[in-house]
């Protein structure tokens, strides 16, 4: 039996307020346990919770940024549960009235193989505000558990899709996206190793053909973009071993421990009934109107699918490469700022997804980090494009820009790597090589056309790479005929 996989996922995205949403206590990460918890974090008798308006504008950004409904009033829920980590016995939520509604998220799936890589749009459901919970830790104490309130009532964002992802790259792709456009429009640092943008993977599987979904299972609390692609990964191959073995998929929540690659159950799957929702009597609905909503909007930064129709048509890019360019604020400015100092729009693009991405991805470095500048790397290419360096040399003159060795034309003058454009020079040790390779003359001249390559090859190697590539095949064309 041909089985279908069904992906939905809960994104919880720490909103980037410096105080929390219903106290005034720090965000800030790394405070020694329990610093950061003020009576209202920690839900003494008679405190009341003060909305943060912050946190409102956020979502609202968020909302503007997917194109989806703002609720005009929107309402706080308590959702009840006892876990050691909650203090209150409930976290303030949003049920049936969510700030945000609806909006979709265009993504790009990889190619797997010689496949082409396939755009997608995903819907969402809805975008909820609410507050964190604290921190229970295990791994610090002997027999006993740890509880840490700092995080308590930091504001979260719930983003919740539609399940309409069908394989774990899909998952990742729209995971990434999300994660792209939250630190771009400034409402989320991130960092998921710090727990600011947290995944949960809602996986079920189907027969090929079924309409009815079948029975999820909800993996939590996912920190990475590897982890997610393994977790869900396993989770499919086991629901669908289960299935086959004649068993029955139960609704659960489940862990994925890293270590081992696989899933594990953490406890059956809880309803909305089972939490009790209400509204919050200390909390009033929230209100958004014109004015407010206009205003938040007037602070947005170009979006990046804005940006990516911008350059294609500026810079030349494909759609593709649009995109891949468009993955971070960071990496974006770092193309525009090359390209418009070389001139060259695709050539640029080229490095910057091809070289320099290289380089940053095997010395684990981001962007913003990168030790090559857009100015040099601009540079670098304005060189190539007015036949100072070879593409060959181009990347000689970038390994010293890596390494701190100065300017392009200083690296260019001290390492000798210009490019060789005189035609007499040129000539000669193209007269040479024939000379010394009749062999290969002979052969193309019987139309083998691999020999011309060797030609071109050897000329090469007589220049130690310094030969204009293109009048190098001029000039053995010429000579040939």
């Amino acid at each position: 039996m041909k089985w279908e996989t069904v992906i939905g996922l809960e994104v919880h995205t720490q909103l980037a307020t410096r105080s929390k949403i219903f106290s005034g206590s720090s965000t800030a990460f790394g405070a020694a346990p329990n610093t950061q918890a003020s009576a209202v974090d920690i839900a003494l008798p008679g405190v009341l919770p003060v909305l943060n308006r912050g946190a409102v504008e956020c979502a609202i950004k968020f909302g503007l940024a997917i194109g989806a409904t703002l609720n005009r009033v929107n309402v706080f829920d308590r959702k009840n549960y006892f876990y050691p980590d909650l203090p209150k016995g409930y976290q303030i939520s949003q049920l049936a009235k969510p700030i945000v509604e609806g909006g979709t998220l265009t993504i790009i799936v990889p190619s797997t193989g010689s496949g082409q890589s396939e755009e997608r749009v995903i819907h969402l459901t809805r975008a909820h505000m609410e507050e964190d919970a604290g921190k229970s830790l295990h791994e610090d104490f002997h027999g006993m558990t740890g509880i840490d309130l700092n995080r308590a009532g930091t504001p979260l964002l719930e983003i919740v899709s539609e399940p309409e992802m069908r394989s774990s790259a899909e998952a990742v792709a729209y995971a990434r996206a999300l994660h792209s456009l939250v630190t771009w429009i400034g409402i989320c640092d991130g960092n998921m190793q710090e727990g600011s943008f947290r995944v949960d993977a809602n996986v079920s599987v189907r027969p090929l053909g079924q309409a009815e979904f079948g029975t999820r299972r909800e993996i939590k609390n996912l920190n990475s973009f590897r982890f997610l692609q393994q977790a869900i990964d396993y989770e499919v191959r086991w629901q669908i071993e289960t299935l086959e073995d004649g068993g029955r998929i139960e609704q659960a929540t489940v862990l994925f421990d890293p270590d081992s690659g696989e899933t594990r159950m953490m406890r059956s799957k809880e309803e909305a009934h089972d939490y009790r929702y209400f509204p919050d009597p200390d909390l009033l609905p929230v209100r958004l109107d014109d004015a407010w909503i206009e205003r938040v909007k007037s602070t947005l930064p170009e979006l990046p699918a804005a940006m990516q129709a911008r350059f294609q048509n500026d810079y030349g890019v494909s759609a593709y490469d649009a995109a891949v360019l468009t993955g971070s604020r960071a990496l974006a400015d770092y193309f525009e700022a090359a390209a418009k100092a070389c001139g060259q729009g695709k050539l640029a693009a080229n490095w910057v997804m091809g070289e320099l991405s290289a380089a940053l991805n095997k010395a684990e470095l981001d962007i913003a980090r990168s030790p090559v500048s857009a100015a040099q790397l601009g540079a670098l290419i304005a060189r190539i494009q007015d036949g100072t360096l070879s593409g060959k040399l181009a990347k000689q003159v970038f390994e010293g820009l890596w390494e701190g060795a100065g300017e392009v034309d200083a690296i260019i003058e001290a390492r000798g790597l210009k490019q060789m454009s005189d035609s007499g020079e040129l000539e000669k040790i193209v007269d040479e090589v024939l000379a010394a390779n009749a062999k290969s003359v002979e052969e193309f001249r019987a139309g083998k056309e691999k020999a011309f390559n060797a030609l071109v090859g050897q000329v090469m190697k007589a220049s130690r790479g310094k030969a204009n590539p293109a009048q190098v095949n001029e000039l053995l064309k010429a000579r040939l005929q």
